[in-house]
């Protein structure tokens, strides 16, 4: 039987799945006081890059320091589960290990089902929601650095849809050369973007570039991958949600008008 990990990211005291597969970590400076939460702080770790990072600070420890087969990231309140309408908010849904162990027969890599966008592109929509500064700095890093990867950017920029969360599960060959080239470029991202003025938000800038990063690494390395769709075990906000997308769009809109 296959070794799988799956690290369980979370900055605090949660339920998570009894199954041996899952391993709760506790990320950057939130301590919690559970015995089943390891640390990303031990060993060869990036933890206090975590306010900028967010829950890659768990993978590079996964990544450095976990003996496997198979390894995976997931959330405290988003899980992988099984093929079914009947998801949301059903912990008795998570993806079990017999479940993943049938795929991983067939695929290399489980990804999320896509996010849509619908109106608008992965670059237009990281523009408003995010700095235009930061994708154009990771342009430019692949073009310097990683130019085979330049045409996978592209494509991933004009869709209308991609996945994201930084939730996935990959075979170990892939999940090394994948975290090699993430945080090789990452670290080299790091002197070229400045983060003054940035919000606390805002300064998740790495997390939020890994997660636009998969699939540009998925397309031009043309990964066998299937998807599966995500639980989400807490309430979304939907009407905030919805309210902060039209303002983003709005302040966008408002900014790309000249003035004559």
């Amino acid at each position: 039987m296959s070794n799988i990990k799956i690290l369980v990211a979370s900055h605090k005291d949660c339920w998570t799945p009894c199954e041996t597969i899952y391993v709760p970590i506790s990320v950057g400076k939130f301590t919690i006081n559970n015995s089943k939460f390891i640390k990303d702080d031990t060993n060869d770790n990036i933890s206090s890059k975590n306010k900028n990072y967010c829950e890659l600070t768990a993978l590079y420890w996964g990544w450095k320091n976990l003996d496997y087969d198979y390894l995976g990231l997931v959330h405290y309140r988003r899980y992988f589960c099984s093929r079914s309408i009947l998801y949301f908010k059903n912990k008795k849904k998570i993806l079990s290990e017999k479940e993943l162990t049938k795929l991983l027969d067939k695929y290399d890599v489980i990804l999320p089902h896509k996010r849509n966008y619908y109106i608008e592109t992965s670059y237009s929509q990281y523009v408003h929601a995010h700095h235009e500064k930061d994708i154009i700095a990771l342009k430019n890093t692949l073009t310097d650095y990683y130019p085979n990867y330049v045409d996978a950017f592209e494509r991933v920029m004009s869709q209308r849809s991609g996945h994201r969360f930084n939730i996935f599960i990959m075979k170990k060959e892939y999940i090394k050369e994948y975290c090699s080239w993430l945080f090789d470029i990452l670290k080299k991202l790091e002197p070229v973007i400045s983060m003054e003025g940035y919000t606390d938000y805002d300064k998740r800038v790495f997390g939020f570039l890994a997660e636009r990063m998969l699939d540009i690494w998925i397309y031009t390395k043309e990964i066998n991958f299937t998807e599966l769709p995500i639980v989400n075990l807490e309430s979304q906000h939907w009407c905030k949600k919805i309210a902060s997308f039209l303002k983003r769009k709005l302040k966008g809109s408002l900014r790309d008008c000249h003035v004559i």
